[in-house]
């Protein structure tokens, strides 16, 4: 699909823009706001450099008041402009100044003026764009200098052509995207947002910057460290103009120079093909590892030389890391880091922000989320359906946080029935919808490839968009062998890739065993705390499982992490991934809030508990069951679908009036239950007795439970836990130590109520007794 090409109008030449001024932009009120918003504003918006790992002296960014327009899509340029917009901040959002949507049906256009510092007389300009969603034609001085389709890497330009002589420079950037009306990749953009799917964005979200090189300079560099050979090959892609091209590459530790060497570029035409692009393999004596807990980083300095004259110059970084795949002694794949095993736990992390939307507010916001994480004892995050701006992954490497990284999805999604019977099923895309994927994915690659933190490539997420699977997955494990490859995350597996990918709300659960891939559980937790005067709006919040207070939550989260500790011992899982950093808009199932004022779990039990994770996994529990659910056997109860009165927990209650039926109760087609007594109706009370032995004494009590939807469970006329919504399998959870007083020698009562409102329902529940 070629990009269109558009012509700028006379008028618009002619015609003068209104004066930029910062009194022009106010945030736009509406929606809950970041501490950081305070921060942003006309002349000071993300002002550091946007590409770490490429790094030049000379450069000049372009964030700041732009003119604005929207116009109809197949409508000319604009004659005149509405008003301003903060740039990078995409246009829906509220620290644009606009919070406006523009849509398929319409053309966001982009005005500002610039000028060349004389210091640049001579070289060559480059115009960079760090991301613009999604199809941006760009024009200075009225001439077309480029187009480029993609929302999420960056792209360049040389504009030196079309500049003129000294003065204002004149950059007009037009903007197109379909959001989920077209196949491009979108990650959770949606025209109707609500639940997971979010507000769309469109335009320059990422820093826009101007950069002078020579006309012989470096375009890209590839850092690949050898973990085992203790060494880092360096390969530089650029342009030459002849003259005996030489790259000299620097090893630094801190300031101090370890090694260096040359090589000679052997050819003298003005560009560099990547296919022999030139690359030098230097050692780095007595390396120190990059891991989470010591992250520790080298320097690069890359000049390039024409007949001994220095014409670009560069600096990066790396980490000796090394990721791969290691049986353990039981057989089963694990994952290594180093070539240790290393167990990966870190929470999704969609990355949007309620002022900025995609765009963090300031830098300091974007590592804050990064401290938070590493804070809350995870040592990995997987970026989900969205690629971060690189300094997001600058902030990784610098403080030590594993990253998978998604690709955004996008077009429409293959069959997908949940976390079960799922293999082998994904869609087929058009040939321009593939094309799209496909060049989008490998230029997500190639610009964050250097980056140590990125341990794994997750192509497709859930069904979403998934097609020609295994050439995917294979072609991607072929183009970066130095990274793990998770396909497909959550189902629709095939036999391809590194890693077999399990989703389970709440779960957790580990997936089928393998003998070729890694196990890992891609997605599971998703409990929900709405807090007042912290959500996107003030009712109708969305979670997967909701709470009413921070000391509820905590302890379902930690019961949660509680039994992952058996699947990382007994069947060998290599990860788990919790959902999520934060609350998004309507959906409140995030560890923070949406503007990340509160963490909404308790800090401290939450880092103990994560930390345990990476320890040796404790010894299998010793369980009693006191009252069996009827999970793996028929459980007879006494029950009633009628209003019994407000003494049917007690234990001297007479229930001798009840039916008598084996559980679990409910409708048939409810998933992954076994219903052996029909209930269809809104309520249901049981009852049954259990004998404990003299001198018995509790340790943990906990309740197996599968309930849909609202459950409240008693113990001797004692309510001992309550359960909101609903769960789609069955759940062991921890009750607070208080309960164990409730529990006597002989006969107990366990009574259990159930509200229904609609779907399907189902009801069982069992009390076990649990030794650590």
């Amino acid at each position: 699909m070629k990009i269109p090409t558009l012509t700028l109008s006379a008028t618009l030449m002619a015609t003068a823009s209104f004066p930029l001024h910062a009194a022009d932009w106010q945030p736009v009120e509406g929606h809950i706001m970041t501490r950081w918003a305070k921060d942003v504003s006309p002349k000071s918006v993300h002002t550091e450099y946007p590409r770490p790992t490429m790094v030049r002296k000379d450069w000049q960014h372009l964030n700041g008041l732009w003119e604005y327009a929207i116009v109809p899509t197949n409508a000319a340029a604009p004659a005149a402009y509405e008003g301003s917009i903060l740039v990078p901040f995409p246009v829906e959002s509220a620290l644009s100044g606009v919070k406006r949507r523009v849509g398929g049906e319409n053309r966001l256009w982009y005005r500002r003026t610039f000028t060349v510092p004389n210091a640049w007389a001579g070289q060559r300009v480059l115009l960079h764009f760090g991301a613009v969603d999604w199809e941006a034609v760009v024009s200075v001085n009225g001439a077309e200098v480029g187009g480029h389709r993609g929302g999420y890497d960056p792209f360049s330009f040389d504009i030196t052509d079309a500049l003129k002589e000294g003065g204002e420079q004149e950059l007009v950037v037009s903007v197109w995207d379909p959001t989920n009306d077209g196949p491009q990749p979108r990650g959770k953009q949606v025209k109707e947002p609500g639940g997971i799917w979010y507000t769309p964005v469109t335009g320059i979200w990422q820093t826009p910057w101007l950069e002078p090189v020579s006309a012989a300079h470096l375009d890209r560099i590839k850092v690949t460290p050898d973990f085992d050979d203790s060494a880092v090959t360096i390969q530089a892609h650029g342009i030459t103009t002849g003259g005996n091209p030489t790259l000299k590459v620097e090893i630094l530790d801190g300031r101090r120079v370890i090694q260096e060497g040359e090589v000679q570029i052997m050819i003298t035409t003005r560009s560099i093909p990547p296919q022999i692009a030139p690359s030098i393999k230097l050692p780095v004596p007595e390396a120190k590892p990059w891991t989470p807990e010591t992250p520790h980083l080298y320097n690069v300095r890359v000049t390039l030389l024409e007949s001994g004259r220095k014409t670009d110059e560069i600096t990066s970084y790396f980490g000796m890391r090394k990721i791969s795949l290691a049986r353990n002694d039981q057989g089963v794949l694990r994952m290594q880091l180093n070539n240790r095993t290393t167990f990966q736990y870190g929470p999704l992390d969609q990355g949007f922000w309620p002022d900025g939307l995609y765009t963090a507010p300031t830098d300091e916001a974007l590592r804050y989320d990064i401290e938070m994480t590493k804070k809350l004892g995870f040592n990995m995050a997987r970026k989900h359906v969205k690629v971060e701006p690189e300094r997001w992954y600058y902030w990784c490497d610098k403080l030590g946080l594993l990253v998978w990284q998604d690709m955004p999805s996008g077009d429409r999604s293959a069959e997908w029935r949940g976390p079960s019977g799922v293999d082998g099923r994904e869609m087929e895309r058009a040939p321009e919808s593939r094309a799209i994927y496909e060049k989008e994915w490998k230029a997500i690659i190639d610009s964050r490839y250097n980056h140590p933190c990125i341990v794994t490539w997750v192509p497709f997420n859930e069904g979403w968009g998934q097609f020609d699977t295994v050439r995917i997955l294979n072609w991607t494990m072929n183009y970066d062998p130095t990274r793990l490859v998770d396909g497909p995350s959550g189902g629709n597996h095939f036999p391809a890739g590194h890693i077999i990918d399990h989703h389970q709300y709440p779960g957790p659960a580990a997936p089928r065993r393998v003998e070729d891939r890694a196990m890992v559980l891609g997605e599971y937790g998703g409990l929900g705390l709405p807090l007042p005067g912290h959500t996107w709006q003030a009712e109708k919040n969305w979670g997967y499982r909701n709470f009413g207070s921070a000391p509820e939550v905590t302890a379902a989260y930690l019961n949660l992490v509680r039994k992952l500790h058996p699947m990382v011992r007994d069947s060998g899982l290599s990860a788990a991934i919790y959902t999520q950093t934060t609350d998004v808009e309507v959906e409140v199932n995030g560890l923070m809030t949406y503007d990340r004022a509160i963490v909404k779990l308790d800090e401290d039990k939450v880092a103990a508990a994560n930390l345990k994770l990476y320890g040796p996994p404790p010894p299998a529990p010793k369980v009693m069951v006191l009252s069996p659910s009827s999970k793996d056997a028929a459980q007879e109860w006494a029950y009633t679908t009628t209003e019994p009165g407000k003494d049917w927990a007690e234990p001297g209650f007479d229930d001798s009036g009840w039916a008598r039926g084996p559980g679990g109760f409910g409708t048939r087609m409810t998933p992954n239950t076994m219903v052996r007594t029909e209930w269809n109706t809104p309520n249901i009370w049981l009852r049954r007795t259990f004998e404990v032995p003299a001198g018995f004494k509790a340790h943990s009590l906990q309740v197996e439970l599968y309930h849909d939807e609202d459950a409240e469970v008693f113990l001797n006329g004692e309510r001992i836990a309550q359960f909101r919504g609903y769960i789609t399998a069955y759940d062991l959870v921890i009750l607070d130590e208080r309960v164990n007083k409730a529990l006597k020698p002989g006969t107990n009562t366990l009574a259990v109520t159930c509200k229904q409102t609609g779907g399907g329902q189902y009801i069982d529940v069992g009390l076990v007794d649990v030794e650590e």
